[in-house]
């Protein structure tokens, strides 16, 4: 994984396909953070990126005739990145939040995942801060789960551990140096069925709270371009329309990861 990792990081920008008349295209930068986030992506043995949004990316620049660039960006900075135009959106399990929207904008939602929490089997507690009371939770930084847990957990918690990338974390309650991790159910759900995570179980589903945890998970984009906006949006719906988002999906998923 580290290797594979390193390889993608020296090939930092790859294209994501060829697509239809990619030359009369717009291109666009896509930004994702540079790490592992199975099943969303992450780079195989070659070093090139795949998983479920690598595949969400290409269908909707295909649909919205654009040419995509994949650019991966470490994630504490991708914000700025956007800002600066650096890329020209994000398209990196990134939720909709009011404080995010404050600086950027963002189209639809594309998935909608619940958040939980997960920890040794040996150990019962609950996902709440009764239960994560005097325990050490790992989350990973700039994320909703970073400031859903400093919130509502971080009063009780002995310690709110920041992580870099969502593996350090899991490998850190792996090797028993936290008590538990908070993140998306479904890039937890990878982790779980590794051999590495056969060390514990989910403790519960966080309560909901929409001002931080957000609502849904959407394309990020500069304010006031409303042109790509209004192309990514279109294309969404298409995919969703014509039964290409159910089929690349399938592929990752037995559910419905867009969700409510």
């Amino acid at each position: 994984m580290k290797k594979a990792f390193a390889i993608a990081i020296a090939a930092a920008t790859v294209t994501l396909g060829a697509l239809t008349g990619a030359a009369q295209a717009d291109q666009v930068k896509v930004g994702f953070a540079a790490e592992p986030y199975p099943p969303f992506t992450s780079p195989d043995a070659s070093g090139n990126w795949v998983g479920w949004e690598v595949d969400f990316q290409k269908a909707i620049c295909a649909e919205a005739k654009l040419d995509c660039v994949i650019t991966p960006v470490a994630w504490d900075g991708i914000i700025p990145a956007l800002t600066s135009k650096k890329i020209d959106m994000i398209i990196g399990s990134m939720s909709i939040t009011e404080e995010r929207l404050k600086t950027i904008d963002f189209s639809d939602k594309y998935y909608n995942t619940p958040t939980v929490v997960i920890g040794p089997k040996d150990q019962k507690f609950d996902a709440t801060p009764e239960g994560l009371k005097g325990k050490v939770i790992g989350v990973q930084v700039s994320t909703i789960h970073q400031a859903y847990a400093t919130k509502y957990f971080g009063p009780t918690a002995s310690e709110i551990k920041e992580y870099q990338t969502q593996d350090e974390a899991n490998n850190d309650l792996a090797a028993g140096r936290l008590d538990a991790v908070q993140a998306d159910s479904v890039a937890l759900d990878a982790f779980l069925k590794s051999e590495q995570g056969a060390c514990c179980d989910v403790k519960g589903v966080v309560k909901d709270d929409p001002s931080i945890l957000g609502l849904g998970v959407g394309v990020g984009l500069r304010k006031g371009e409303t042109e790509l906006k209004d192309k990514i949006n279109a294309a969404i719906k298409a995919i969703r329309a014509n039964g290409t988002y159910d089929t690349f999906s399938k592929k990752y998923f037995d559910f419905d990861i867009y969700g409510k």
